[in-house]
C-alpha cells in the first residue's frame, strides 16, 4: 500500500512541475453583459491539438491553462450568437482577455464547436466528446463514462449523473434493451462511441414533457462513430485458461447494426469465470420500463413476490459459477410515425456457495445476545431465466401518440442447501444436519396501453393502462433431525423429520388513469386525474410430512391450510396545480380516494371500505441554469396485498414459520425530501445532496415469539412510528484537464417497531458510508485511481466495519499495449474485535493490439493474491448476522478478440 500511496503522490505532483500560464477573461454580448455556459476553446495555431477548453460560468467567466510561448486561435460559440475566433500568443506571464459575440449564431457552426469541445452545454443536454476522455485502455462504454466529469457508475451497473440514476439509455435514439444501463455499460464498445449525451428532465413523451415535473429524470443516448453506422460493428471474444484445480473458460460474442430505421444487437456470453450479465437480482428488478400507475394518486399496492429467499451472490462472489447468457434486442421504424421495438433474454446458470455464518437474536430492547445460531452451509443452484418484451409506438403526429408493450417474464430455479447447524441457548450448545430444497417456477405477463392527446395549446389528454397476471409456485422441502414447531396432525418419533410445503398465488392487477391537463396560461396548468386500481389475489397452500416409510401424512388441519381470495378496489380523483412565477415551480395536489378491500377465507368475508385525502407538494427553486433546489412531500397509504392476510401457517424457512392476519389495516407514511444540486461546468465542479425522512404510522410490523432459535410470526399495525432519515452529499471536480476528485458519504438511520415474546420492542440501525477517490486522465502518461471507502453498520449498538483502501492502475504504451490493474484491501471487524478479519483482492489484465488491427490479445488473472472468502453483515430487526463465504480461486484466462 505505502509503494501505491508514493505512486499517486508522484503522478499528482506532475503538474505542479508543468510550466504553464493562464488565460482568464469574459464572455459577453453586445451590451457586455455575461453569457453563462458559452464553449471556449484553446487551438494550437502550428499543432491543431487543443490544448485547452472551458464552460463560462453564471458570470461569462472563463480560464485557461495554456503553454507560454504560443500562438493560439481562441473559438467561442454560444447559442443564438455568432461563433468567434481571436488569435492570443501568450508570453510567460497570465493573460487577460475579453470577448464580445454578436447576436444571430448559426445552429451548424453552433454543432461544428460542440464536436470539437470536450464538454458542452446545449439546453438541458450535457455532450460529452468520448475520445478527449480516452487514454486507450478502455474496451467498453463503462470504462468511458468512469472518465467523465459528474458521471458515476456503481458496481450494479447503475450510472449516476449529478447524483441521479439513468433510467433509460439509448443508442442512437433507439433504447437499448429498453434502457437496461448495466448490459450497456458493459458491452457497448469503447471505440464505437463519439459522443455521451446526458438528457436532464428528459420525458420520452414529448406531449407531456411541457405539463408534467421532469426534474429528477435522467437519460443518455450514445451517438456513434459514423463508420459504425450502416454497418455490422462489435466484437467476438474466446478465451481459455486454469484455477486452483479446474479449467477455465469464455465466449463472449457481441454484434450491433444501427441504421435510421432499424437497428439489432445481439449479445451472449458462455463462462464459468463468474460473470453474471444477469443476476437474479436484475431479473426480480427489471422492470422492462413500466410505470406505477397509482404512485401519482398517492396510493401504494405492490405485489409483493412470493420467492423462497433463493440466496444470491454477487457477481464473481460465489465459489463457482457457470453462465450460459443470450440476449437480442431490435428496433424497425415502419415509417416516420410507427415503430417497433423488443428484446428477448434467456440466461441459464449453476451456482455454487459455501458460507460460514453466525446469527445472534438479540434479547428484547438489548444489544446483548439471547440465543445463537452457527450455520456451515453448502448450496447448489440451478436458475433459469427469460425476459421477453415487445413494444410498439405509433405517432402520426406531434398531437397524438399511442403506446403498447407487453412484458412476460420467466423463471425456473432450483436451490438444493445442506447445513450444519449449532444452536447456542442459555449456554447449551446443540448441533445437527439440515437439509432444504427449493424450487419455483413464476411466470408474469405484464401489459400497457397508453395514448396521448394533445386538443389544442390549452387542453391535453393522456388515457394509460397497465394489467399484471402472475403466477407463483414455491415448493419448499426441509428434512431436519429436531422438529422446531409443533403443527396439528404432525406425526412424531421419526428417524427425520421431512416437511414439505406446497404454494401457489395468482394475481390479477389492473391499473388505468385518465389524466387532462388544462393550461391556464403558458407557465402554469391544472392537471385532473381519474384512476382505478383493482387487484384479485388467490393464495392457496399446504403442508405434508414424509414418513419414514415413504407415506405421506398431510397436514390438513385449518391452521396449516390456506385457500384465500383477496380483493383490492382503489378509485381515485387528483387535482393537481402546477405554476412557474420567477425561478420558482410550485405544484400542490390533493387526491381523494375510495377505498375497498375483501378477504375471503375460513368460510367468512371480511370487508374494509373508508375515504382518505391524501395531499402532496413540489416546490422546485431554479437558482441558476445548473443549480437547483427541490422539496417534496407526499402523504402516502401503503397496502399489503394477499401475503400477509392469509391466516394458516406458511414457512418461510426451516427455522421460521409465519402466519398472517386478515383484519390489517394499511399504514399511512409522510415523506420529505430536499434535493440539492449544482454542476460548475466552469470548474467542472459538481456538488450533489439530498436528505429524505420518512415517518410510518400503523406500519404493518412483525410479532415474533423465539423458541431458541427457532422463531413464529404474525403481522400487527404497530401504533409506533416507524421513522427513516436518509442522506447522501457528494462532491466531485476536475483539475486542470487530467485530475479528477470526489467524496461522498451516504447515511442511513432507521427505527423499527417490532413484538418480540410479547415484549414491544424499538430497534434502530444506522448505516454510514464515506468514500474519497483521486484520479488522473493522461494521453501517453500512467494513469492511476486511488481512494478509501468506509462502511459503519451500528445495528442496536452492534458495530460491524469495513475499511476499504483501493487503487487501479491503467496505462496505454507503445501505441500497441494496454494493461489494467485493480487492488482492493478489506479490514472487516466489529466493535469488541470479537470477528476481524483481512483480505484483498487483486486483478490485472495485459492486452497488446496493433493500431488498426482487428485482432485482440489479452492475458488476465482474477484474484491473483487467491483470497479464499470474505465478509458480510446484516440486521432483521430480531437478530444481527456476520457471514464469511468462499469465492471462486485465482484464475489466468489467454482470450483472443476479433473487432468487426
Amino acid at each position: 500500500m505505502k509503494a501505491l500511496l508514493r505512486i499517486a503522490l508522484f503522478l499528482f505532483s506532475i503538474v505542479s512541475f508543468a510550466q504553464t500560464i493562464k488565460l482568464d477573461g469574459l464572455i459577453t454580448d453586445s451590451k457586455n453583459a455575461g453569457l453563462e455556459m458559452a464553449n471556449v476553446m484553446a487551438v494550437n495555431k502550428s499543432t491543431k491539438a487543443m490544448d485547452g477548453y472551458a464552460i463560462t460560468n453564471d458570470k461569462g467567466k472563463f480560464s485557461l491553462n495554456l503553454k507560454p510561448n504560443t500562438t493560439y486561435i481562441i473559438k467561442v460559440s454560444f447559442l443564438g450568437m455568432q461563433n468567434k475566433e481571436v488569435e492570443v500568443t501568450t508570453a510567460t506571464t497570465n493573460l487577460v482577455k475579453n470577448i464580445a459575440l454578436d447576436a444571430g449564431g448559426i445552429e451548424l457552426d453552433g454543432v461544428e464547436i460542440v464536436r470539437e469541445m470536450p464538454v458542452s452545454i446545449k439546453g438541458d443536454t450535457i455532450v460529452y466528446n468520448a475520445d478527449s476522455f480516452k487514454s486507450g485502455t478502455e474496451r467498453k462504454l463503462e470504462d468511458v463514462l468512469k472518465k467523465l466529469p459528474g458521471v458515476e457508475v456503481n458496481a450494479d451497473g447503475e450510472i449516476e449523473v449529478e447524483g441521479k440514476k439513468v433510467t433509460k439509455l439509448m443508442v442512437e435514439g433507439k433504447d437499448f434493451f429498453d434502457g437496461d444501463t448495466k448490459l450497456g455499460v458493459k458491452n457497448i464498445p469503447a471505440d464505437a462511441i463519439d459522443k455521451i449525451q446526458v438528457l436532464r428532465n428528459y420525458n420520452e413523451n414529448s406531449i407531456l414533457k411541457g405539463v408534467e415535473n421532469n426534474q429528477d429524470n435522467i437519460g443518455m443516448n450514445i451517438k456513434l462513430k459514423s463508420g459504425k453506422k450502416n454497418f455490422w460493428f462489435g466484437d467476438v471474444n474466446a478465451g481459455v485458461g486454469v484455477a486452483h484445480k479446474e479449467s477455465r473458460y469464455v465466449i463472449n460474442p457481441k454484434l450491433f447494426y444501427y441504421n435510421p430505421k432499424y437497428s439489432v444487437n445481439l449479445i451472449s456470453n458462455f463462462n464459468n469465470i463468474g460473470e453474471l450479465p444477469l443476476t437474479i437480482q436484475d431479473y426480480f428488478k427489471f422492470t422492462g420500463g413500466f410505470r406505477g400507475l397509482s404512485a401519482k394518486g398517492g396510493s401504494s399496492f405492490n405485489v409483493s413476490s412470493n420467492d423462497l429467499g433463493i440466496a444470491l451472490a454477487r457477481n464473481n462472489r460465489a465459489k463457482e459459477i457457470d453462465t450460459k447468457f443470450g440476449a437480442t434486442n431490435f428496433s424497425y421504424n415502419v415509417n416516420k410515425a410507427w415503430s417497433f421495438s423488443g428484446f428477448g433474454i434467456v440466461s441459464s446458470s449453476i451456482t455454487d456457495l459455501e458460507t460460514i455464518s453466525q446469527n445472534n437474536i438479540l434479547k428484547p430492547n438489548s444489544s446483548e445476545v439471547a440465543s445463537t445460531e452457527n450455520r456451515k452451509e453448502v448450496a447448489h443452484q440451478t436458475s433459469n431465466l427469460g425476459l421477453f418484451k415487445l413494444s410498439t409506438t405509433y405517432k402520426p403526429s406531434t398531437n397524438f401518440q399511442l403506446d403498447y408493450d407487453v412484458l412476460t417474464k420467466l423463471s425456473k430455479q432450483d436451490e438444493n442447501t445442506s447445513l450444519l447447524r449449532e444452536s447456542i441457548v442459555q449456554n447449551i450448545s446443540a448441533t445437527e444436519s439440515i437439509a432444504t430444497l427449493k424450487k419455483q417456477d413464476p411466470i408474469s405477463v405484464n401489459q400497457n396501453l397508453s395514448a396521448y392527446f394533445t386538443l389544442n395549446e390549452k387542453n391535453v389528454f393522456a388515457v394509460e393502462m397497465q394489467s399484471l397476471y402472475q403466477e407463483e409456485d414455491p415448493f419448499y422441502n426441509a428434512n431436519l433431525q429436531s422438529r422446531p414447531f409443533t403443527l396439528s396432525g404432525y406425526q412424531p418419533g421419526q428417524n427425520r423429520n421431512d416437511i414439505n410445503q406446497t404454494r401457489f398465488v395468482k394475481t390479477n392487477k389492473l391499473d388505468a388513469k385518465l389524466d387532462y391537463y388544462y393550461m391556464l396560461t403558458p407557465k402554469s396548468n391544472i392537471n385532473l386525474t381519474l384512476g382505478n386500481t383493482y387487484s384479485y389475489q388467490n393464495f392457496n397452500s399446504s403442508i405434508f410430512q414424509l414418513l419414514d416409510n415413504g407415506t405421506i401424512n398431510d397436514l390438513n388441519a385449518s391452521e396449516n391450510t390456506n385457500d384465500v381470495d383477496y380483493r383490492f378496489n382503489d378509485v381515485f380523483l387528483g387535482l393537481h396545480y402546477k405554476i412557474l412565477t420567477g425561478k420558482f415551480t410550485f405544484t400542490p395536489g390533493v387526491s381523494l380516494h375510495s377505498y375497498n378491500m375483501t378477504n375471503a377465507q375460513l368460510g367468512t368475508e371480511f370487508s374494509q371500505k373508508f375515504f382518505r385525502a391524501l395531499p402532496d407538494f413540489v416546490a422546485i427553486y431554479q437558482i441558476k441554469k445548473a443549480e437547483t433546489l427541490t422539496y417534496n412531500f407526499s402523504y402516502t397509504n401503503n397496502f399489503t396485498d394477499i401475503n400477509k392476510l392469509v391466516e394458516g401457517y406458511v414457512f418461510s424457512n426451516y427455522n421460521s414459520l409465519t402466519r398472517g392476519f386478515r383484519a390489517l389495516e394499511n399504514a399511512t407514511a409522510q415523506q420529505h425530501s430536499l434535493r440539492y444540486f449544482k454542476y460548475n461546468m466552469f470548474n467542472m465542479e459538481n456538488i450533489t445532496a439530498f436528505v429524505n425522512y420518512t415517518k410510518t404510522v400503523d406500519a404493518i410490523k412483525t410479532d415474533a415469539t423465539f423458541d431458541g432459535v427457532n422463531q413464529t410470526s404474525v403481522p400487527f399495525n404497530s401504533p409506533f412510528a416507524d421513522e427513516t432519515i436518509s442522506g447522501r452529499a457528494s462532491y466531485g471536480r476536475s483539475f486542470l484537464k487530467n485530475y479528477k476528485a470526489s467524496f461522498d458519504t451516504n447515511l442511513n438511520w432507521s427505527k423499527f417497531n417490532n413484538k418480540q415474546n410479547n415484549v414491544t420492542i424499538a430497534n434502530e440501525s444506522f448505516t454510514q458510508s464515506y468514500t474519497l477517490r483521486a484520479s488522473t486522465n493522461y494521453k501517453s502518461l500512467p494513469n492511476l485511481e486511488v481512494g478509501y471507502n468506509i462502511v459503519i453498520n451500528d445495528y442496536n449498538n452492534n458495530t460491524f466495519y469495513t475499511d476499504r483502501p483501493f487503487a487501479k492502475l491503467d496505462y496505454y504504451f507503445l501505441d500497441s499495449f494496454s494493461f489494467v490493474a485493480e487492488y482492493e484491501f478489506y479490514h472487516y471487524y466489529n466493535n469488541d474485535k470479537t470477528v476481524n478479519n483481512e483480505y484483498d483482492f487483486l486483478n490485472a489484465s495485459l492486452i497488446y493490439q496493433k493500431k488498426n488491427s482487428k485482432l485482440e490479445y489479452k492475458i488476465s488473472g482474477t484474484n491473483l493474491l487467491n483470497t479464499t472468502s470474505l465478509n458480510d453483515d446484516s440486521f432483521s430487526q430480531f437478530a444481527t448476522r456476520t457471514s464469511q463465504y468462499t469465492v471462486q480461486p485465482r484464475y489466468l484466462i489467454f482470450s483472443v478478440k476479433y473487432n468487426l
